[in-house]
């Protein structure tokens, strides 16, 4: 099913978020905690339209970009300041899950072919302000882009009646009956624009109003119903938390009817507490809240296993997990690829900040990034040189010297391994 969706857009200038395109009041001078806002009050998604004057500034913009991608969970837009396919490039490699071309300009529609090849036509969104510029380019539209922002709401009525692909109409300020009627259209995807801006706190609210009126939209609807469950004497399934970034037990707790209808209402996981006999938001005194990603039922219908994004950390006590009480222990070596990389990496940044004499880290870093990079090139050929060799154990030790290497100058260059495991998932 197709959901229509409620996009907020950030203009970005001079590091700030401003009002608009052309009106440059500042709305929040911290535009990645604004990005989170509008992530946390259920919206589908986010524009961010790049409104810097000159290199540097469009450098420090894509820096502003890569922080807000990093602190939502919902897809972003990158927009604006795009001239050629490097320029693509960058924003998706900050971490958008879509770059638009700006169809006002023409070399942003002679680029629009190279582009879509290169990065795929589900990556590239056109922002159109006028209802001739579609008809103009249908067949461009149709092979290479997988959407239309509309940004001038005078074209929208004409539009809708030229246009056969979807379409997120950037409004200002529509009324309730308007919307519904826009979002009626076969052709319009979603609604963007200070219209949705100005109403994020009341987007949960808006969705189900089009429910009501029956246009679909992303909201958390259960394929089991609370009846399905085998409850224990009190009426309460167990509920085990998990974080979905690292499969780490946080927390169990528990939920009555109320808090599992309130869970997927709000997409906040949501509990009944035993001793007050009340329900519970979790985080909304400490502001530490759970963001559901997915509910599963095991077996016996009997617990649900909450895999979610933590804020902040999940015990009372300020521990993230509330799994810290050793009982006993059996000596094994970890498997798991990532914490073995996390913890080797986790002694090199150590030998940084606290030298150890006699370290081979500590003489790299002494040494400089020059070092680091020759020892890193060296390793690389080695490599090459080991795959000549018909036993795979040569290949296999040099790959080793050549991550612990690389590692170093993760450590000197100050990236993590989240970091690059985000890059590699977003492409």
């Amino acid at each position: 099913m197709s959901y229509k969706k409620f996009i907020p857009c950030i203009c970005l200038y001079k590091g700030n978020a401003v009002k608009g395109l052309r009106d440059h009041t500042i709305v929040d001078t911290n535009p990645a905690a604004l990005a989170k806002f509008y992530s946390d009050n259920n919206a589908d998604g986010l524009i961010i339209y790049d409104m810097s004057e000159g290199d540097a500034e469009h450098e420090e913009a894509l820096d502003i970009i890569k922080a807000v991608c990093n602190e939502t969970e919902i897809p972003v837009t990158g927009a604006g300041n795009v001239k050629r396919m490097e320029d693509v490039k960058k924003l998706l490699y900050a971490g958008c899950k879509k770059a638009a071309l700006n169809y006002s300009k023409p070399g942003n529609i002679e680029i629009t072919e190279e582009v879509s090849l290169k990065f795929g036509s589900d990556k590239i969104v056109a922002c159109v302000s006028e209802a001739d510029t579609i008809t103009c380019n249908e067949a461009l539209l149709e092979a290479y882009v997988s959407e239309i922002i509309l940004i001038r709401e005078t074209e929208l009525k004409a539009a809708i009646a030229v246009s056969k692909f979807p379409m997120i109409a950037s409004i200002p300020e529509v009324s309730l009956d308007k919307l519904l009627e826009l979002l009626s259209k076969d052709n319009i995807s979603g609604i963007s624009g200070h219209a949705i801006n100005q109403n994020a706190r009341e987007l949960l609210a808006i969705k189900s109003l089009c429910q009501s009126n029956n246009i679909p939209v992303n909201t958390f609807d259960s394929a089991v119903g609370w009846e399905e469950f085998k409850l224990n004497a009190d009426g309460h399934v167990t509920v085990v938390v998990q974080d979905y970034k690292t499969d780490e037990v946080l927390m169990v707790a528990y939920m009555n009817e109320e808090a599992y209808h309130m869970t997927l209402k709000t997409g906040k996981m949501t509990y009944y507490s035993r001793s007050r006999q009340e329900l519970w938001v979790k985080g909304e005194t400490s502001g530490h809240y759970q963001y559901v990603k997915s509910l599963m039922a095991d077996c016996d219908m009997d617990t649900i296993l909450a895999k979610v994004s933590q804020i902040g950390p999940a015990c009372h006590t300020g521990s993230h997990s509330c799994f810290f009480n050793k009982i006993m222990t059996r000596e094994y070596e970890e498997s798991n690829p990532l914490k073995v990389f996390e913890r080797v990496f986790d002694v090199i940044k150590d030998r940084k900040v606290h030298p150890k004499e006699g370290s081979y880290t500590n003489y790299l870093f002494e040494k400089g990034i020059d070092k680091i990079l020759k020892k890193l090139g060296e390793e690389a050929t080695e490599i090459v040189i080991a795959a000549k060799n018909p036993n795979a154990n040569e290949v296999k030790y040099e790959i080793s010297d050549f991550l612990y290497h690389m590692m170093v100058l993760m450590a000197e260059k100050n990236i993590s391994w989240e970091e690059i495991t985000t890059e590699l998932a977003q492409r």
